[in-house]
């Protein structure tokens, strides 16, 4: 049988609606995976149950992590942000933790997972960390950006064998302190962290980049999505 993987949702405030990019859904059906975008639903109760029938946990991609969450005031810089879906996710993390099931974090997905873990985050690149390299490209984003390194004999570097892979960009805040337990996968070529893991559990990964908009041109971004997927078919 196919695994079903949960996607936390986007969430359109002027429109008050749910939504989803689509190569979060294309990635996920190519790897072999039925993907379920998930209701906006906070309640602990309703969380366990939607969870029950998933085998994985996708966080995506989108507005920034509230700086409150990790005990900091919001600089000026500090883009959108949307407490609702902080609760939720963070709620989805907590069950997917406690259950041991596997979690993909994507840009967003793997700040949020740093700042739940007891983390902290750079606000905004640019302005704390001058000296950084244009993360924030323009479009199309299914083109690469720059270069990351991966951490020599971590799970990333043994899967991709590659110590320098090229990624694409599209961000301003960055994992900064990184929380208890969790372990860098890569950093861009500026020392900014772009890949954590967590070695207490089963499989729980962030990566920086968005895999689901160059994986059908990046060989190694889909075998990371589809090592993602394995986990949670086993």
């Amino acid at each position: 049988m196919k695994p079903i993987i949960g996607l936390s949702p986007l969430y359109d405030e002027e429109k008050q609606g749910l939504w989803m990019r689509p190569g979060y859904l294309d990635v996920l059906y190519a790897c072999g995976a039925i993907p379920l975008v998930l209701p906006f639903d906070s309640d602990e109760v309703d969380v366990g149950q939607v969870l029950s029938i998933c085998d994985g946990l996708l966080l995506t991609g989108g507005v920034d992590v509230n700086p409150r969450l990790y005990g900091e005031e919001p600089l000026p810089e500090c883009a959108q942000i949307q407490s609702i879906r902080d609760e939720l996710e963070y709620k989805l993390l907590d069950r997917a933790l406690k259950e041991d099931m596997p979690v993909l974090g994507i840009c967003r997905g793997s700040q949020l997972l740093n700042v739940f873990l007891g983390g902290t985050l750079y606000q905004d690149l640019p302005t704390q960390l001058a000296d950084s390299i244009n993360h924030a490209m323009e479009p199309p984003f299914e083109s690469l950006c720059h270069r990351v390194r991966l951490e020599e004999g971590q799970p990333l570097h043994q899967l991709l064998g590659e110590d320098v892979i090229p990624v694409n960009s599209i961000h301003h805040q960055a994992v900064k302190d990184v929380a208890p337990g969790l372990v860098p996968l890569a950093r861009s070529l500026d020392g900014v962290i772009e890949g954590t893991w967590l070695p207490s559990k089963r499989f729980v990964w962030g990566v920086q980049w968005h895999p689901e908009w160059i994986w059908n041109v990046d060989k190694r971004q889909r075998r990371i999505v589809q090592h993602f997927v394995d986990a949670c078919r086993r």
